[in-house]
């Protein structure tokens, strides 16, 4: 239905002194729900044994009130929204992973994408170990409870050693049978993962909105590089197992992937999103009567453009909040027409008005060609069309799904040819100098390279299973 990039995973944990954790890591999925639509799961831990309860669906199809009801009592629980690429949508694949091991237990949730995968899946293979899916976060998992066993069932330490040997993006969660939550972020800290604590204990999460839904306080953020250790209801160790380096946290995130309610790694991603605005009207002003956004991520950058500008900010589209994701076009005059089932435009604000319409992204161009015509259609007399990324033109390979390379239309296009093939009357993109600097209150470096072709990890050495995926699936496993 659309051509918008793809959110990524979600994980979430919490560790406390009391027997409800089911329910709150529901909660904290439900928070989470719009970083994965696929699959959905929670592990909980009860007298040393894991439950682990995973579908495909949203969380509230997955854990439909009797679920969640049967779900055992525990105070250490873990779980995972998922957003699926090169993997099948299979049960298989859907997260947490339970990996047993000779002495114990443990549960995996990863946000992310390795990049090595099948290197190191064939060196587990050769020891014996057998995999059920197709998800790179499995041989994490396997490599965790291999290197447990191998330094005699210590399990910080085992995952210490196994997570030296992961190239590429990985905020882990993993539960032990024995009682732990160990929270784990890549060297470069490609993904988010923050902590919050309460007076039951600790919760972990991707993004800080979990942690507030939950009613647990904003503790701190895994550094990059960092493992954190927790036990009842406590944290017990951190430790880095990479040395601070040039950081690469996703500056997409900030433009489109996170909540606007969130703050990560001490950025709010509103006033990130806000400042973008701010920057594109001044970089790139509009003869226009009003500046409107695309719901739901242009909105809060319409916001910045109208207060830099200086233009009144209206209302261009009533979104439709109950159309399901199953939802099926059976003629081709409906699939035509299907933008407006979500978005259909507010005639009263758009009438023979010259509109500024603030975007986050054009990817391939053809969601955009067909919100503008709805404007026109409904009598918008120009539409002046400001994106608050630059073009996309590489792909990822850190858990992010962007299409090949040739499908972007920012590669075949040139600013002008495509404001002409979607029909605006002018476009323009934010730069990436005034996109980072209004990311200038995180405290990490940025992964760009979705826009300059340049990245933190040597992509050279990326499996061959990996971009045989990307060309077939155009995207990455999360």
């Amino acid at each position: 239905m659309t051509d918008k990039l793809h959110e990524e995973c979600a994980v979430a944990g919490v560790c406390i002194n009391v027997e409800e954790t089911a329910g709150l890591v529901y909660n904290a999925l439900l928070a989470l729900q719009h970083r994965g639509q696929e699959g959905a799961g929670i592990a909980v831990l009860s007298e040393r044994r894991i439950t682990n309860c995973k579908k495909r669906g949203l969380v509230s199809e997955v854990f439909t009130g009797d679920a969640l009801k049967n779900m055992p009592k525990g105070r250490l629980a873990i779980g995972h929204t998922r957003y699926s690429t090169t993997g099948n949508n299979t049960l298989d694949n859907v997260q947490p992973f339970v990996t047993e091991y000779l002495t114990g237990r443990i549960a995996t949730a990863h946000n992310g994408n390795i990049v090595n995968a099948k290197e190191i899946k064939e060196k587990l293979k050769n020891l014996g170990v057998d995999f059920a899916a197709t998800s790179d976060s499995e041989v994490i998992s396997s490599l965790i409870a291999y290197h447990i066993v191998k330094n005699d069932n210590d399990e910080p330490k085992g995952v210490k050693e196994a997570v030296k040997q992961i190239r590429g993006a990985f905020s882990l969660i993993i539960m032990t049978s024995t009682g732990k939550l160990i929270l784990v972020r890549d060297g470069f800290g490609f993904r988010p993962l923050c902590i919050g604590q309460n007076a039951y204990g600790i919760m972990a999460a991707s993004e800080s909105v979990a942690l507030d839904s939950c009613g647990f306080n904003f503790l701190r953020d895994v550094e990059p590089g960092e493992i954190v250790v927790a036990e009842n209801g406590k944290i017990t160790g951190a430790e880095r197992f990479a040395e601070p380096g040039r950081s690469g946290f996703c500056i997409f995130e900030y433009v489109y992937f996170a909540r606007p309610d969130s703050v990560i790694d001490g950025q709010s991603v509103y006033k990130a999103r806000f400042d973008m605005g701010a920057r594109l009207a001044k970089e790139y002003p509009a003869d226009a009567d009003c500046v409107a956004g695309v719901p739901d991520s242009g909105l809060d950058c319409a916001a910045g453009y109208a207060y830099g500008s200086g233009l009144p900010l209206v209302s261009a589209f009533v979104k439709n909040r109950y159309v399901g994701r199953s939802f099926i076009y059976p003629s081709q005059i409906e699939r035509e027409s299907a933008v407006r089932v979500k978005l259909n435009p507010l005639k009263f604000n758009i009438q023979n008005k010259r509109i500024v319409l603030i975007e986050d992204s054009i990817v391939r161009g053809t969601t955009s060609a067909k919100t503008v015509k709805a404007l026109k259609d409904s009598g918008a007399k120009e539409v002046h069309m400001r994106i608050s990324s630059p073009p996309f033109k590489y792909g990822c390979y850190f858990g992010t799904d962007i299409d090949k390379a040739e499908n972007l239309i920012a590669n075949n296009l040139s600013v002008e040819e495509i404001a002409e093939k979607i029909g605006v009357d002018s476009l323009a993109y934010i730069s990436l100098e005034g996109m980072k600097a209004a990311c200038s209150d995180c405290r990490l470096g940025f992964c760009s390279g979705c826009f300059t072709g340049k990245y933190n990890v040597d992509i050279d050495r990326c499996d061959k299973e990996i971009l045989e995926a990307k060309e077939k699936c155009s995207g990455i496993e999360k």
